[in-house]
């Protein structure tokens, strides 16, 4: 079958789009972890040829030599898709894991060999939040603890003293799909609970019954603190010495989210000087954990990863990659991809440089804004507003989501964005002004309005093309650095020599003002990194009101 090829970072994704039903070559899915039977029985149903081994995923060698035959994989977390595996899956079009989290799959080599990858990202969300509401319940009252001593034949009915969460505080670090849930079951349970989340909107906080504040003041205020955020550069350590000696003495502390969001060896010395009362974990830096700081410490609940663990979790999301993948496979219907967007076969090359526009625009304005953010506007004038802009709509908000937000993808940003009660909102002009094309993207926070314009010209390259009123017109590179400053004479050469002396090249250097001697922006694109003391230095220049690093 013929299929289009769209060219992107990683390589060429091949979009062909699958075979149907009454085609007598019959699409095959292998199975390499434990799904249940019903998941197995939706691809039969739907005409997929199933071949189920549960205990694959451990014997990476068999797995090589199995994969080439298959143009499916369906995945839990055993099973590790590497740039060797994928390298044998001749054939391969889909992996779909059951479950939200994909590190177990070399996503960048899936793209370039045109493997559609799909994770379930909302199965499992009232088990984790569950689980997180148990753990908390079970280190307030010592639960494990006097369970272990009574079934040891003891009877320490006084030293296990407890305490009630009846009106104490809990404070929620990310209150998305999961931490939204447990708002509203703590809240139940009679809690006062306060959230930090940059994307939470403050209607949506209304709505939820929560006080929306900053990480330091639900760090100072909180007696119990549960994580609920993805793990990324912003939110590695979120939890960390600084962060601990701060919080309340005798705080407590649980992590049903991922590894890594606490620092583990300052949380061990918390807890043995008796700052924090006690910690419950399911999630670990290293797993599987047979070893960790935290073990063996009286006032330590510890689970294995258990967050999704209950057969209704278990059973929803397998049922939901089984009917994602034969979709796919069947219609070329993409849901839930984390590595491409839902659009057809027909309308990818037009749109190809449109979304990559759309992603980068938004991936500019995210990087930029560090307040909640209430209101997210799509504004497409000329040819792009008859073209499919409900994909450059998910693309910017994946682009403008994904600072904070790592596994976020242009499927679930629109309803991850509506979790957090951001209106997005687009209009269409299609006489066009001063540019073919021209996407305005404009992001409304808590403190003020930014906006940023772009086009695609002939070549095929997004570019910028005004930011906040002032024209402009840069390109996009991995490396940039983005400055606000008034337009005085010296500002250009005084920054430059301050780049200069750190051995730092430039590659672009683009201006633009509002009139002389008023605001201007400068879009600096530079080669390789550029240090924490480089940018401080650029910060403390005379005129510079503002100095961010980019990335692209």
């Amino acid at each position: 079958m013929g299929g289009t090829q769209i060219e992107g970072k990683a390589g060429v994704l091949n979009l062909t789009h699958a075979r149907r039903q009454d085609n007598d070559m019959t699409p095959k899915v292998l199975i390499s972890d434990a799904l249940s039977p019903a998941a197995v029985q939706i691809f039969k149903d739907r005409g997929v040829e199933v071949e189920f081994q549960p205990k694959l995923g451990a014997d990476k060698k068999k797995l090589a030599e199995l994969i080439g035959a298959f143009e499916g994989l369906a995945i839990r977390s055993a099973t590790k898709v590497t740039a060797d595996i994928l390298d044998k899956a001749k054939s391969l079009k889909v992996i779909g894991r059951a479950g939200i989290g994909v590190d177990n799959v070399d996503v960048p080599a899936a793209t370039a060999k045109g493997i559609i990858v799909m994770n379930t990202p909302f199965g499992n969300s009232i088990t984790t939040a569950e689980h997180a509401i148990t753990l908390m319940l079970a280190l307030a009252r010592q639960i494990p603890q006097a369970d272990a001593s009574t079934q040891a034949g003891k009877w320490e009915k006084n030293r296990f003293m407890g305490v009630e969460i009846t009106n104490k505080t809990l404070g929620i670090i990310g209150c998305g799909n999961v931490g939204s849930i447990v708002a509203n079951r703590a809240i139940g349970l009679k809690m006062k609970v306060i959230a930090y989340d940059p994307f939470l909107a403050p209607e949506r906080a209304r709505d939820l019954g929560v006080e929306k504040v900053d990480l330091d003041e639900l760090i100072r205020r909180a007696d119990f603190i549960t994580l609920h955020t993805p793990l990324t550069e912003k939110t590695k350590n979120v939890i960390d010495a600084r962060a601990i000696s701060a919080m309340k003495k005798g705080v407590r502390i649980i992590n049903c989210a991922r590894g890594g969001l606490v620092d583990e060896q300052a949380l061990r010395a918390a807890l043995e000087r008796g700052h924090v009362a006690g910690a419950a974990v399911d999630v670990f830096m290293e797993e599987p954990a047979t070893e960790n700081v935290l073990f063996g410490h009286p006032n330590v609940v510890c689970t294995p990863h258990l967050g999704a663990a209950t057969t209704e979790a278990q059973e929803n999301v397998a049922l939901q990659i089984a009917e994602q993948m034969s979709d796919y496979l069947l219609r070329g219907a993409i849901a839930n991809a984390v590595n491409f967007p839902s659009i057809s076969a027909e309308e990818a090359p037009r749109l190809r440089p449109f979304i990559e526009l759309a992603d980068k625009l938004g991936s500019f304005a995210g990087q930029l804004t560090e307040s909640g953010i209430k209101q997210v506007h799509l504004a497409y004038e000329g040819h792009v507003a008859g073209m499919n802009t409900k994909a450059l709509t998910s693309a910017a908000v994946a682009g403008l989501l994904r600072p904070m937000l790592q596994q976020v993808n242009v499927v679930s940003a629109p309803s991850i964005a509506q979790q957090r009660g951001i209106v997005i909102e687009e209009t269409t002009r299609a006489v066009a002004s001063d540019y073919e094309s021209l996407i305005t993207l404009t992001v409304v926070t808590e403190r003020q309005t930014r906006f940023v314009s772009g086009t695609v010209f002939a070549d095929g390259k997004p570019r910028i093309v005004n930011i906040k009123g002032i024209r402009m017109d840069a390109g996009f590179g991995p490396s940039m650095i983005y400055i606000t400053n008034l337009d005085k004479p010296g500002f250009i050469g005084r920054f430059s020599s301050v780049l200069g002396e750190a051995g730092i090249n430039i590659a672009t250097f683009h201006v633009g003002r509002e009139a002389p001697g008023g605001n201007a922006i400068s879009l600096i694109e530079i080669d390789g990194e550029l240090p924490p003391h480089v940018l401080a230095a650029v910060r403390a220049l005379p005129q510079v009101q503002q100095a961010r690093p980019l990335k692209f």
